[in-house]
């Protein structure tokens, strides 16, 4: 059995996890598996706190992108793999590693998701969700002070330390491998309502 890949992209909280969610709960859930590819961020327990609070997490070679390419290669070739746990809290990956069975269709969201080539070749729809950096940076916000106990001050510096540039030098340029770019402002509907008139194309 051979996968079809879905990758979804673009900036830290365009919204791309929450399209892949709604993505994956639109079909077939036991043909359809989801993947959160920030389980591929390097892990950093080779360093103490303070370093590991230092590093920037957002140029591509953040994740170990050797290992990422090899396993989806494995999974949609019809295999399981051992995919990563990370913990953002402490930039260090769990002891454990989750086991993904392969199905018909794979979908891997991440912000470095269509930063490399030899990913994208593999990829049957390539998506990546758009945003203003000023928006990105109230919902990350509102996301890492509740879910990962981080402080304004600290959100906002790094945002602009490194996330902004980031999108800049990095990620937006990915958008020209992408079959389809969204913005990220739109409702999850009317995006869910472009993939499917989409994947709808390509199927028939």
């Amino acid at each position: 059995m051979k996968s079809q890949l879905i990758l979804i992209s673009g900036p830290s909280s365009s919204g791309k996890s929450t399209l892949a969610q709604a993505v994956y709960h639109s079909l077939d859930k036991k043909r359809t598996r989801l993947l959160a590819l920030d389980n591929y961020y390097r892990d950093l327990r080779h360093l103490s706190p303070a370093e590991r609070a230092k590093r920037n997490f957002d140029e591509p070679n953040a994740w170990e992108s050797e290992r990422l390419l090899r396993e989806m290669q494995h999974l949609i070739a019809g295999h399981h793999i051992h995919m990563p746990r990370y913990d953002f809290n402490t930039h260090l990956r769990v002891d454990s590693t989750q086991i993904i069975e392969p199905a018909p269709l794979i979908i891997a969201e991440g912000i470095f998701a269509l930063c490399y080539p030899a990913l994208n070749e593999i990829a049957t729809l390539r998506i990546f969700v758009d945003i203003d950096d000023e928006l990105a940076l109230q919902r990350r916000l509102e996301r890492d002070i509740s879910a990962r106990g981080r402080t304004q001050e600290c959100i906002t510096q790094q945002f602009n330390a490194t996330v902004r540039p980031a999108n800049r030098k990095h990620i937006r340029p990915c958008c020209r491998n992408a079959h389809l770019v969204l913005n990220g402002c739109e409702s999850t509907v009317s995006q869910l309502k472009l993939i499917q008139q989409y994947l709808h194309q390509i199927r028939t």
